[in-house]
């Protein structure tokens, strides 16, 4: 049982997890342990409610495939039962996420102050670049 909140819990059963082999280094076990895992986790057929099933379906994450369906791909560890833990970690990190709702933005106008502030700096970078010009010659015009 994977919990995600006090309330929302995700049962084993519909969590599929597989072993595979890593990539990388690994020294002489490389070709012999499965010490990667594979998670596949599919939202619509899901226990969820209907609420993280709709964000979880609106994100754009390379993760989601079309079909619905979270795949990931643990092999940080050299560990199969550490990296079983860790794609179940990012599986809960990954719906916990989607359960945050974003604070609207209220679009704001500058003050006052911060307008009549940025107008003389303004007109201080143009007195500073005009000084850098060429020196004209007085003698000659």
């Amino acid at each position: 049982m994977l919990q995600i909140s006090n309330n929302v819990a995700i049962p084993d059963a519909e969590i599929e997890i597989s072993a595979i082999r890593a990539q990388g280094a690994g020294g002489q076990n490389v070709n012999k342990v499965a010490s990667a895992v594979h998670l596949r986790f599919d939202i619509p057929s899901s226990s969820l409610p209907d609420f993280y099933k709709q964000r979880l379906l609106k994100l754009k994450d390379r993760r989601i495939s079309r079909d619905g369906v979270i795949i990931l791909k643990a092999q940080r560890f050299r560990s199969q039962d550490k990296n079983r833990e860790d794609a179940l970690e990012r599986l809960r990190e990954l719906i916990k996420s989607v359960a945050v709702t974003q604070k609207a933005r209220r679009p704001t106008k500058p003050t006052p102050g911060s307008q009549q502030k940025r107008l003389q700096q303004k007109g201080q970078r143009g007195k500073t670049k005009t000084l850098r010009g060429k020196v004209s010659d007085y003698n000659n015009q």
